[in-house]
């Protein structure tokens, strides 16, 4: 255990060598990844998204593609194509750029749905199925996608089930003013990015998500789960809540947090602080409701409030 945790903190650390006062993100992303979940990153431009992403790619020795969509961009250019051969007589698949460990999509909300559509099924199930024949990707694998909230003209909202497909949304929000002067001093001579050099290999991600698997869960904490998730489909604020892979999703972060924090047992804690990062983003929520201003982080925080929390969870 003591191994594990230290291999988790030095990449956390090895991202903070070029991410400034964002060291909860970092872990977040972290987690999601040894989950074997993908990352929605919303935020206003310029304040570090693209950086953390490759921050955290680089930080592990496996590939790692960024695609920058644009409203051009063809389905085709993401999962590949067949390209018939002269010379063999015979059709050969070019991949796509999606076909790496780690991918950026980069102002994901800026291409077609159609090109949207095309990351459903790598990211459920990583592989891609060109004319009949599938290709796996990874392992390790991981979409990180980026958009910009604020921005509406020229951008085409996700669909609910690709929504639903992030294991978590997170934000960075503006750095405080000591963490900017401090980014100023790090940046005054070369940017820390061209100089990282990995601290983990995707083999040990992997073996990491398999020891995440392993992380024990009280039966408990089965039903406190699921209580969180049903209590969002039954609140009157809320249109849709959230679905069993929210479940799912919610129950394997705070395994993942467990082994962060040196636990081979969940605690409900963990739970509790894994929620706003896992829930929010997969309810939808009524006009009414939205125009009283109601957020979905705030029917989360209302909802942990308002749940009874188990009293024992330790392993016995």
């Amino acid at each position: 255990m003591d191994n594990t945790q230290q291999l988790m903190r030095a990449i956390v650390d090895n991202v903070e060598k070029v991410i400034v006062g964002k060291r909860e993100a970092a872990e977040l992303m972290l987690i999601a990844l040894l989950c074997e979940g993908h990352v929605l990153i919303e935020d206003v431009p310029g304040v570090g998204k693209t950086s953390l992403v490759q921050a955290l790619a680089r930080s592990v020795d496996s590939s790692f593609r960024r695609i920058q969509f644009t409203p051009d961009i063809l389905p085709s250019d993401i999962t590949g194509f067949s390209l018939y051969s002269q010379k063999t007589g015979e059709f050969v698949f070019k991949p796509g750029l999606v076909m790496s460990c780690f991918i950026l999509a980069d102002e994901i909300n800026r291409t077609s749905p159609k090109t949207q559509a095309s990351l459903l099924e790598v990211m459920e199930e990583r592989q891609v199925t060109v004319d009949g024949v599938t290709h796996p990707v990874g392992p390790p694998f991981m979409v990180m996608a980026t958009q910009n909230p604020a921005e509406y003209v020229g951008t085409y909202p996700l669909p609910e089930a690709q929504v639903d497909r992030f294991f978590m949304r997170i934000s960075l929000g503006y750095p405080t003013a000591d963490d900017e002067v401090a980014i100023l001093k790090r940046f005054k001579e070369k940017d820390p990015l061209r100089g990282l050099r990995p601290v983990a290999s995707g083999a040990d991600i992997v073996a990491l998500q398999e020891v995440v698997r392993k992380i024990f869960v009280a039966q408990s904490l089965y039903y406190y789960t699921v209580e969180l998730t049903r209590r969002t489909r039954e609140h009157p604020d809320v249109e849709l809540g959230a679905s069993p892979r929210g479940s799912l999703s919610l129950y394997r972060a705070a395994q993942a947090r467990a082994l962060f924090e040196g636990r081979d047992f969940v605690l409900p804690d963990d739970i509790k602080r894994m929620a706003p990062s896992i829930l929010p983003h997969r309810l939808i929520l009524r006009r009414e409701a939205t125009l009283r201003r109601v957020t979905a982080d705030g029917i989360i925080r209302d909802i942990l409030k308002e749940a009874e929390t188990p009293e024992s969870a330790a392993r016995k």
